[in-house]
């Protein structure tokens, strides 16, 4: 493993709102099952603070489809939604918030995805990133996150984020997937 694969981290959120989703989803014990199977049982009474290893996220995301099997889909979409609230209360400025969704669509989902460029790092860890903009998409090479049956979290995300900030109608869909043995993970995003 290189030494940048073994320090890259991700937000805490990957976990946080992981465990936050099993828990509404599933119930409190299989939020602590989750955490147990990934081997961070402590992080579901103590969750991070700062960011985590990417490795730690990706256990977390492993944990999750083998305690909650065909709802993990479901599981993984319903934490990217969180995250992605997450985000935006706390990480975009006001008024690029409440700037963005009068913009015509073009231009707020161009301005959009070079902040998704721009913060990568909090979502594909060691993973690269490229976006487009017809169709809009996201591109992550070497996903670190990647699950068999497909990145619902980061699907969740991407689509939270721009059915608030740009288009209401916005949709998501996997088109690509690491775990399928793509060599990116690739999201496109259409607004209607």
């Amino acid at each position: 493993m290189a030494d940048g694969a073994v320090l890259a981290r991700v937000g805490p959120n990957a976990a946080i709102q992981t465990f936050a989703a099993v828990r509404v989803l599933r119930g409190e014990a299989a939020a602590r099952d989750v955490a147990a199977g990934a081997g961070l049982a402590d992080w579901v009474d103590l969750p991070p603070a700062d960011m985590i290893p990417e490795a730690a996220a990706a256990r977390i995301f492993t944990a999750v489809h083998a305690a909650c099997g065909g709802e993990a889909p479901a599981v993984m979409a319903e934490a990217g939604r969180r995250t992605a609230d997450y985000v935006l209360a706390n990480r975009i400025p006001p008024p690029v918030r409440a700037v963005l969704p009068w913009l015509p669509d073009a231009l707020a989902g161009r301005i959009l995805l070079s902040a998704i460029a721009r913060n990568a790092w909090t979502f594909a860890g060691s993973g690269g990133v490229a976006t487009g903009a017809r169709p809009f998409s996201v591109e992550i090479v070497a996903n670190p996150l990647a699950q068999p049956g497909g990145c619902a979290w980061h699907a969740g995300v991407f689509e939270r984020l721009f059915r608030v900030l740009v288009h209401p109608g916005a949709t998501v869909r996997e088109t690509a997937c690491c775990a399928a043995g793509a060599p990116a993970c690739r999201f496109e995003i259409r607004l209607r």
